[in-house]
């Protein structure tokens, strides 16, 4: 560290030519015959293997037909579809043709498709269903309407021959003219817009460039090359492509020299585990969470749950030990083996037969969790990176872990804290601006040239990064103490009766907290509790339910002062989800929006300690 900066080297400084198309062609001129993508066969009972030479043959049709189509260079292109091979291929493609790609989520709405259309000026959206597509075509009226100067948008959908379609369109182009839009590409264009969530506000465009997108990705799979640059590396993709991070991470699969797998079904996605059998898993904590939820639930009441719960404590022992350097006792490592035969090797199982990472991004992973997956057997990989980054910024190495962390700068970042607490990123995956908006670009970067992540943390002598909360979610009570409210919603969210935690308090004179109940896990609870079977609403008022969560959170409260404590809450008999646009694709909670829906039931926290429930 130098002057409070933490910097990372590159393995290789981009070259101007690095683009998304270079990432591909590097791929397929070094295993041009070794397979870059197993695709699901149509009984969805094995998976065909697809070489790179025959992906990158694809991907060039699929890229002809869409300069065949008339689209320009620089011209936006639109994906709405869950994850899935064609996702892949036609990312690819735009790409390949001198596109811009704009994912949109299957969940978005007809008026934030409008937005989108309209911002990223969009001429053309490939859909996965028909159902869709009518979606689409709802926002693309409302633009036309609005502005009937807009140029026509074009709507396909994959379930409606979409890419034979487009690559009929592209019959007669010669593949010399689609070549010639590649090599014009340079590291600065843009590859991709991609909104966020817009957990404070309207959905902000980030535009990433190629470089951002091809150097991290090259220099990233060389940074671990163990778990990333190897040719047994698998992963399996099941977080939607539409967000940044299993974007990411699909280019990375396309930099190194294993194989990428799709499914886009949670239904499907443990059969898919087995049969795929991904090297590493990625994941956002709430996955983790609930995995180890639904083994807690599963495992029912007497000495089945006993046997569990001491198993859960030794792995998170064993894990602690690990980092001091007399190591576990033999005590624990005997223990620790009865453990794995006992109960690891189960949980283990559920990822798959050749699952040794497990990749956590998106939100907090907690020290809990961490040691508890790594002391049953995974090695936790836990980062940090943001939309406006692309990929990680930071993350834990496999020989250097440091649980409770999110790593140290990778391959060509540079982190610092500034004066108030908030982390500065500079580097390669660090976006080049907003669509469209000039003042909030501005907003974003300081005079010398970091990004502002909008992050509270610290970095230790060593380099590693530590996030302690949101700069704009802290807060600050009547009494003037500052609080972070994530450390006490991620304790809380542990609980298996527990879905989502908003801590409130802003200007209030304790902290309180919304609990949603998790509909899941309510029935086995109830069941291993010797409770009737009831829904969330019963629950709610439950007074055995409310005694449970009376006593998780005293124990949340163990993590921080009295002051900052929560005195009183109130369960919701409702969920935060994507549907009533409370809750990000990303499973990440919209904050602001939650306070404006449910403000009666934060004014009533402050009215009275009644703890019943509120819609």
């Amino acid at each position: 560290m130098v002057d409070g900066v933490v910097s990372s080297p590159y393995i290789k400084v981009p070259a101007p030519t690095w683009t998304v198309p270079w990432l591909l062609a590097d791929r397929i001129e070094r295993r041009p015959d070794a397979p870059i993508i197993e695709r699901k066969s149509p009984l969805g009972n094995t998976w065909v293997k697809i070489s790179a030479r025959s992906f990158g043959e694809e991907v060039a049709r699929v890229g002809a037909g869409l300069v065949g189509m008339g689209l320009e260079p620089g011209t936006s292109v639109a994906i709405m579809a869950r994850t899935c091979y064609e996702w892949t291929l036609l990312d690819m493609a735009i790409a390949r043709a001198g596109l811009v790609s704009v994912p949109i989520y299957e969940t978005d709405s007809a008026e934030q498709i409008e937005w989108i259309l309209s911002d990223a000026d969009v001429r053309l959206v490939i859909a996965e269903t028909s159902v869709l597509a009518e979606v689409v075509r709802a926002g693309a009226a409302a633009l036309a309407a609005a502005n009937p100067q807009a140029p026509a948008v074009q709507i396909l959908s994959l379930d409606r021959d979409a890419l034979t379609t487009i690559t009929q369109a592209g019959s007669e182009i010669p593949r010399d003219v689609l070549d010639e839009r590649s090599k014009a590409l340079r590291g600065q264009d843009t590859y991709s817009i991609i909104y966020t969530s817009g957990t404070t506000g309207r959905p902000k465009g980030v535009e990433l460039t190629h470089t951002n997108a091809a150097g991290l990705a090259w220099n990233g799979v060389r940074w671990l090359p163990d778990l990333l640059f190897s040719t047994n590396t698998r992963l399996l993709l099941f977080l939607p492509l539409a967000h940044s991070y299993a974007r990411f991470l699909e280019l990375l699969a396309i930099a190194g020299q294993g194989v990428l797998g799709h499914t886009p079904d949670a239904k499907t996605l443990l059969p898919d585990l087995k049969t795929f059998g991904p090297t590493y898993v990625l994941a956002v904590p709430r996955v983790m969470e609930k995995i180890y939820n639904a083994a807690d639930a599963k495992a029912g009441s007497g000495f089945k749950l006993k046997t569990f719960r001491w198993a859960a404590k030794v792995a998170i022992e064993y894990s602690r030990a690990l980092d001091t350097p007399a190591g576990p006792a033999p005590a624990l490592v005997a223990a620790h083996k009865v453990a794995d035969t006992l109960v690891y090797r189960t949980i283990r199982n559920l990822l798959g037969p050749n699952a040794r990472y497990a990749i956590s991004g998106g939100g907090p992973l907690g020290e809990r969790l961490g040691h508890f997956y790594r002391g049953l057997g995974l090695i936790i990989l836990e980062g940090y990176g943001l939309t406006e980054t692309i990929g990680p910024s930071c993350v834990n190495l496999d020989i250097n872990n440091k649980i409770g962390t999110v790593g140290p700068p990778v391959c060509g970042n540079e982190m610092r804290v500034d004066d108030d607490g908030e982390i500065l990123i500079r580097g390669v995956g660090v976006f080049k601006g907003y669509r469209n908006n000039p003042e909030a670009t501005a907003e974003a970067f300081t005079e010398d040239g970091w990004f502002r992540s909008g992050d509270l943390g610290t970095i230790d002598a060593d380099g590693w990064v530590r996030i302690t909360g949101r700069k704009k979610e802290i807060i600050v009570t009547a009494g003037g103490k500052n609080v972070a409210p994530s450390i006490l919603e991620d304790r809380l969210r542990g609980h298996p009766l527990v879905s989502q935690v908003v801590v409130v308090g802003d200007k209030e004179p304790f902290i309180g907290a919304l609990i949603t109940l998790d509909r899941e896990m309510l029935p086995q609870w109830l069941h291993n509790h010797g409770l009737p079977e009831m829904d969330v609403v019963e629950a709610s008022t439950n007074p055995q339910v409310l005694a449970a969560l009376d006593r998780a959170v005293a124990r949340t409260n163990r993590a921080v002062s009295r002051a900052e404590s929560i005195r009183s809450y109130r369960v919701l008999t409702t969920d935060f989800t994507e549907a009533n646009g409370l809750l990000t694709p990303s499973m990440k909670v919209k904050r602001s929006k939650v306070m404006e829906v449910h403000a009666d039931a934060v004014a009533d926290i402050y009215r009275t300690t009644k703890k019943g429930p509120a819609e």
